[in-house]
């Protein structure tokens, strides 16, 4: 790792945590129970099992505690990667000792807003205090910290440009039910960037059976294409993944540090055929977005205000020659 960047300690869960108590999943998964007590013994004291490491870099943590990065886990860096504008509302899923919140906290600036969901109380009281120091040290207090769960987000609807999470979907047994929260908090046109451990092949029952495995983030882990499918499920679109690097392997299945960005679609129009055009300008012979539309590079095609509208925004700006009703290209595109 280069010299330009910071190291914090990070992972899933370390194999310390057991897995067998009531309150688990039928497959052998964690309570919450367990995953508060875990955790909770992890704000106290750094725990070096909670092995994958995050690079994060020096002019995103300048303005956090020591304290914070020593007890961060995490398998990627999803906001430092997110990148949220000025004035932007951001909500970290799982934010433990609140390091995303903090880099967040300084990207959106004092007309942003910043809101931290963790159900550990041991890591909310850490996080609480050290935002304090954080606020000191950027002139301004934008972060808060609120004690809930991924299936329950303590966030009004439509309340967030943007959602991230660093490891946290991996240990929970409703997936889908994660997926619609994120999904029901975002505002229209809003984003998700999360980083999470991800395997090459379906986990095997057996495995997910295994309490040991699940506490190690093996048991609970979706493949790639399973979590884009539960992504696009609630709504989302433009889903991309980014595979980081190998984590572990397990009985010849491969687990990666994946983070996946994905866009909660606007307000609908009506899908109105006005005269409006897209044309593919590639990579590659051809493309099918979300909706199964086909495109075939370089042939136009008429498309929906709905389409024309999607095609013109992140993540396919730039891929696609639009034209509106006269010919022209529409407000706002390209």
């Amino acid at each position: 790792m280069s010299d330009g960047l910071n190291m914090a300690a990070g992972g899933c869960c370390g194999p310390d945590l057991s897995c067998e108590s009531a309150g688990s999943d039928a497959a052998g998964g964690v309570s919450r129970d367990q995953v508060q007590s875990y955790y909770g013994a992890a704000a106290e004291a750094p725990q070096e099992q909670l092995c994958c490491p995050t690079a994060y870099r020096p002019e995103d943590v300048g303005h956090i505690p020591e304290e914070v990065l020593a007890i961060s886990y995490g398998c990627g860096s999803p906001i430092a990667q997110a990148r949220p504008g000025l004035g932007h509302t951001v909500v970290d899923l799982g934010s433990g000792g609140g390091i995303d919140c903090f880099i967040a906290a300084r990207m959106v600036g004092a007309e942003g807003r910043v809101i931290g969901v963790d159900m550990t109380e041991p890591m909310l009281a850490k996080a609480r205090v050290n935002a304090r120091a954080v606020a000191d040290r950027l002139g301004y207090d934008v972060v808060e910290f609120r004690k809930g769960f991924l299936e329950e987000i303590p966030v009004g609807d439509g309340e967030a440009n943007l959602v991230t999470s660093n490891c946290v979907i991996n240990l929970s047994v409703d997936k889908p039910g994660v997926f619609s929260e994120i999904h029901r908090v975002l505002a229209p046109e809003g984003r998700f960037v999360i980083s999470d451990i991800v395997s090459d092949q379906p986990v095997p029952e057996a495995m997910r059976a295994d309490s040991e495995l699940w506490g190690e983030c093996i048991s609970g882990a979706l493949t790639e294409r399973e979590f884009a499918t539960l992504a696009e499920g609630a709504g989302f679109y433009g889903i991309t993944l980014d595979r980081e690097y190998l984590w572990k392997e397990v009985n010849g299945i491969r687990f990666y540090s994946t983070t996946f960005r994905a866009y909660r679609g606007g307000a609908k129009t009506g899908c109105l055929y006005q005269g409006q055009t897209a044309t593919y300008l590639g990579p590659g012979q051809a493309f099918v977005d979300d909706e199964g539309h086909t495109f075939l590079r370089g042939q136009v095609v008429e498309v929906c205000t709905d389409t024309a509208a999607k095609l013109a925004r992140e993540p396919y700006a730039g891929m696609f020659a639009l034209t509106g009703p006269d010919g022209s290209a529409p407000s706002g595109c390209c």
